[in-house]
């Protein structure tokens, strides 16, 4: 649920000539055994927008957030499960930037490739090096 404020004057008041709403989103989230509710937790967050009333109302803001919060858990996802990122022991120097591209790099080329399962593509291209090689080096990636 979201609820959204727009007050003008806030501009003046605060100095962030491009704040337009504050929106107050409350999320619950329910954990089910065997078909039955076991546990209810709610969370709430604050979020500011450069988007007014006129341009979008709080079912809109709601849409929005949701899609922003799709694409970061789908991103994080591939990241922390398929790569399991967390447990890598690289920690110095640049290494942990590079090797952090190197995965952003591999999960563009695939999805670029139409692959919406990243582990089963990598299981795919594991076992075709040429194929591989061929993703990494085509110019043409459609």
């Amino acid at each position: 649920m979201l609820w959204a404020l727009h007050d003008p004057e806030w501009n003046a008041a605060l100095g962030w000539p491009h704040l337009a709403q504050v929106c107050r989103v409350e999320r619950r989230r329910s954990t089910l055994r065997g078909g039955r509710v076991v546990k209810t937790e709610a969370e709430v967050s604050y979020a500011i927008t450069s988007l007014g009333p006129g341009q979008a109302g709080a079912a809109r803001l709601l849409r929005l957030l949701r899609g922003h919060w799709g694409i970061e858990n789908r991103a994080h996802w591939v990241r922390d499960v398929t790569f399991d990122e967390d447990r890598c022991q690289v920690r110095s120097g640049a290494a942990p930037q590079a090797f952090a591209a190197c995965r952003n790099l591999a999960v563009a080329l695939l999805r670029r490739r139409g692959h919406d399962n990243i582990a089963e593509a990598l299981r795919t291209y594991a076992g075709r090096p040429r194929s591989a090689i061929t993703l990494v080096t085509a110019r043409d990636h459609h």
